[in-house]
């Protein structure tokens, strides 16, 4: 299992655009494409600083969803009307993280169950 953790600063002015543009659309773009994200956050004292985490099996998982991500027609429309008043992302950085091998992450836990008949 390899993850993924991504920050984008957004452009001066287009925080709101920016968080818009994840919440309706950019994550269901992600989920069509495998692109699984186990968690979404923002800095608490600058709303324009969003993190996220993303998780793979493997390496080549994790290209084969960028890839399909990125030539997806629907995100490249999404991308443009977004972005015509101007940039959104001012800043990006990604980096590859892997487990050193002697930490292994807890098993999720189980999603409940019916309540009690």
């Amino acid at each position: 299992m390899i993850y993924e953790l991504r920050e984008y600063v957004a452009a001066s002015g287009a925080a709101e655009r920016l968080h818009r543009r994840f919440a309706d659309s950019t994550l269901d773009l992600f989920a069509r494409h495998g692109l699984d994200v186990v968690g979404f956050w923002h800095d608490e004292a600058d709303p324009g600083r969003i993190i996220y985490l993303l998780r793979f099996e493997d390496e080549d998982e994790r290209a084969r969803a960028w890839a399909g991500f990125r030539d997806d027609e629907d995100w490249k429309r999404v991308k443009r009307e977004s972005e015509a008043d101007g940039p959104l992302v001012a800043e990006m950085a990604g980096r590859v993280l892997v487990s050193p091998g002697y930490w292994v992450p807890p098993a999720p836990a189980p999603a409940p169950g019916p309540g009690p008949a």
